[in-house]
């Protein structure tokens, strides 16, 4: 069995260090890097499967890199912080963050985390798999075995949804990752297409609410099972 690949990004090199040590005691593969510039590159080269990353980072902090990588992945992220005010954690969660963990930790908590946010991620995954099906190549989707009848921008903006099944996308990180051109979108754009595959989507499965608004924040994927 392939080890699941850690990426500690943590410029504490002492502390990055015992986390490495104790997640590959652990059965984990993991790597450390240390200046916030490196992190978003790195993300992209390796793709590890879980992302340790500290807020306070030099060259660049660890909001505007959790910001970044939802752009292009969904790799589950927890943040490190020795900030305990409310505001912080919750956005660090609004950002796309699937977990946080305070300073002064435990080693053997964040091992402890990282199993469960995995595991979360694969069940979540796997249920996921059940309900929805997509063939990127044809844009091709169906829901619960019956098909949908999307437009090519629905079909983008239902795989990002549902590919992190109960994550919340805000409408900034929606249209970064639907229109990586930059062009400019206006939030009425996502919302208008939100409307319409939702109707798609009630078509194929009545009574059944598969977009979510979250309000003052944006829209996650999440089926009633």
């Amino acid at each position: 069995m392939i080890a699941q690949r850690i990426l500690i990004v943590e410029d504490e090199k002492s502390l990055a260090n015992l986390l490495r040590d104790y997640l590959g005691q652990a059965g984990y593969e993991a790597a450390c890097i240390h200046n916030g510039l490196e992190a978003v590159p790195a993300i992209r080269e390796q793709s590890p499967d879980l992302v340790l990353l500290d807020i306070m980072l030099p060259g660049r902090d660890g909001m505007a890199v959790c910001r970044d990588v939802r752009g292009f992945s969904n790799v589950p992220i927890i943040m490190i912080t020795a900030r305990v005010e409310e505001i912080d954690r919750l956005l660090g969660l609004e950002l796309g963050a699937d977990d946080y963990v305070c300073k002064p930790f435990s080693p053997r908590e964040v091992v402890a985390r990282v199993k469960a946010v995995l595991r979360r991620a694969r069940d979540v995954s796997a249920d996921a798999a059940a309900d929805i099906e997509l063939d990127e190549s044809r844009f091709q989707a169906r829901l619960h075995g019956r098909k949908l009848d999307l437009t090519a921008v629905e079909f983008k903006l239902l795989q990002i949804l549902s590919s992190a099944p109960g994550r919340i996308y805000t409408r900034g990180q929606l249209m970064q990752r639907m229109y990586p051109d930059r062009r400019i979108v206006s939030d009425r754009t996502i919302d208008s297409h939100i409307k319409k595959l939702r109707r798609k989507l009630g078509s194929a499965s009545p009574g059944e609410e598969a977009i979510h608004s979250v309000y003052g924040v944006g829209y996650k994927f999440e089926l009633e099972n």
